[in-house]
């Protein structure tokens, strides 16, 4: 659905927990958006204002509802579909409507949603010439980072994006359950199980070979494993000694047979581990070819001085929210459709006007 006037764009809000939370922060921090309506799934969360609901210290007069046709009937611009778990039933019938969706539910390409669901998301856009695009720090914004550092270069051979951390701190959230921390070694089926919960970075090569110009005729996945090699005292999820502990995941994409993009994953929720990994913390990207390109990204929190460990640890989700909340105006701009980085302008954030 295209914009015909300077007004605002006006924004739902999908879902309210960690990540739609930060969404919620920056849409209230900038003029040229406008709230105007809250999808939540817990019962207890409707009827309550989402200034209490993001943690805010004021009401923002937005209620949140359950009710999908009265987000519909709103008529926003866009909805930020922020859920741990995406519902086609729900991002079909946004679309349909006219609807642009930004989200951060494991989409780039909608590759790792399957054909069938890819199709019919791409079917429902065009019909509510509606746009949908998908992003997040990793896959998403390391990615396009990666394309423009290429742009240097007078050819690039290969591309790696090697996303390096211990997320110990985070193992057990939600989003950790399926990566089976504390498994037995060698249990049946975990490198299946892995590649399951990482078949979004199939998306990001997908995504990363657009950048490039560069088609994927097949994808790969290849898993390794390390152990504790003590008992682990993880907040929200005990690991004992033996059992896994670090997971090394390398997504490739391949041309003509030769490999020639990578996603590359390697977390661990502790340094005592068997084998022994060196861990980054840090995106490491690395685009081969005259010249070569390497870059180190960190993400730091702004002063730790005065920063809570709750507000430290609220980062990850910040830097996950925002690369979709910073593509609002270009999304809705975009042709219809399912629209990636390489149809968007480089997005950048806003300068924080003061005084």
């Amino acid at each position: 659905m295209e914009r015909t006037s300077e007004r605002p764009i006006r924004v739902v809000q999908w879902t309210t927990g960690n990540v739609g939370r930060q969404s919620v922060v920056a849409i209230a921090e900038r003029p040229e958006l406008e709230l105007v309506g809250v999808y939540a799934f817990g019962k207890e969360k409707v009827g309550r204002d989402v200034g209490e609901l993001a943690g805010l210290d004021r009401p923002l007069g937005v209620l949140a509802t359950d009710d999908i046709e009265a987000i519909i009937g709103l008529a926003p611009d866009c909805v930020l579909y922020m859920p741990l778990h995406p519902d086609m039933e729900h991002l079909t019938r946004l679309l349909r409507a006219g609807i642009n969706v930004l989200t951060t539910a494991s989409f780039l390409t909608g590759r790792a949603y399957g054909q069938a669901a890819r199709a019919a998301l791409e079917e429902a856009a065009q019909a509510g010439n509606a746009s949908l695009f998908g992003s997040g720090v990793n896959p998403g914004y390391a990615d396009q980072l990666a394309a423009v550092a290429s742009g240097v270069c007078r050819q690039v051979d290969y591309v790696k994006v090697f996303e390096s951390f211990d997320i110990g701190m985070w193992a057990g959230d939600a989003n950790q359950d399926e990566l089976g921390w504390g498994r037995p070694a060698g249990d049946p089926g975990h490198a299946d199980d892995v590649r399951k919960a990482t078949a979004p970075f199939s998306d990001a090569v997908e995504a990363l070979a657009e950048l490039l110009d560069a088609t994927i005729d097949d994808v790969r996945c290849e898993v390794d494993f390390a152990h504790a090699t003590k008992d682990l005292d993880l907040p929200g999820r005990p690991v004992k000694s033996g059992t896994v502990a670090g997971l090394d995941v390398r997504w490739f994409g391949v041309s003509g047979g030769v490999d020639v993009v990578e996603a590359h994953v390697r977390w661990t929720v502790t340094p005592e581990l068997d084998p022994a990994w060196e861990v980054a913390m840090a995106y490491l990207i690395e685009v081969r070819g005259h010249p070569q390109v390497n870059l180190r990204v960190e993400v730091l929190p702004q002063d730790m001085t005065s920063m809570s460990l709750e507000e430290m640890l609220a980062i990850g989700s910040v830097i996950t929210a925002m690369p979709v909340v910073n593509a609002i105006p270009a999304v809705v701009a975009a042709r219809p459709g399912i629209v990636t980085y390489a149809d968007l302008p480089t997005q950048s954030s806003r300068h924080a006007r003061r005084g």
